[in-house]
């Protein structure tokens, strides 16, 4: 068990391991591999990767943000150029293929284009749909912060790109109140993803 726990790799792969295994069962237990199969590979795609953008953004500002004041100044380059780094790498590929696998979805589902428009492109809309297309855009706008505000901008803040004392402060404050803005938006958006399972 330690050769399994003592590595990362090897934990991952041991889960996903487990999974087939489940699935193994499924499938001889009396299911199909038809669309609704797909499908839910397809959600549960969407989670995993999910916890993970969410679980990450949490992380940053339940743990990081607030604790790095804590933190005495010859130990934060410990944060900013090793920890910080890696976590945003999980971050913003973990908020793609969360945004990817929910698109693919939604197109699996049927209920793209009503999501998407909110239902307006629809004479009969359905209120299930509008949740999830509620979900959607704050997802989709969630997205748009890590890639094109948070991580242009923690890469100035962190130094990975050059950037003098001044635009490095301005840049982590800006990097800091779009992932406030995001941890925001992440309690409506579950809210609206989760919602919809009970609406009809």
């Amino acid at each position: 068990m330690s050769i399994i726990l003592s590595s990362l790799r090897n934990t991952v792969i041991a889960g996903f391991v487990l999974a087939i295994a489940l699935e193994v069962f499924y499938l001889q237990s009396g299911g199909i591999i038809d669309m609704n199969f797909y499908t839910f590979i397809m959600r549960w795609l969407h989670v995993l990767f999910g916890i993970m953008w969410i679980g990450l953004l949490y992380y940053f500002n339940f743990v990081q943000i607030p604790n790095m004041g804590n933190i005495p100044d010859e130990q934060k380059p410990a944060i900013s150029k090793v920890i910080a780094p890696a976590a945003l790498w999980w971050f913003r590929w973990a908020a793609m293929f969360t945004l990817i696998t929910g698109l693919i979805l939604g197109h699996m589902n049927g209920y793209i284009h009503d999501a998407l428009s909110l239902g307006a492109m629809n004479d009969f809309a359905v209120p299930k749909n509008i949740a999830i297309g509620i979900g959607m855009w704050l997802g989709i706008i969630m997205w748009f912060n890590v890639w094109f505000v948070i991580w242009p901008n923690q890469k100035r803040a962190l130094g990975i790109v050059q950037a003098d004392a001044d635009t490095k402060a301005k840049s982590a404050r800006t990097a800091m109140l779009f992932s406030r803005t995001n941890t925001l938006l992440s309690i409506p958006m579950l809210f609206a993803m989760v919602s919809a399972q009970n609406i009809y």
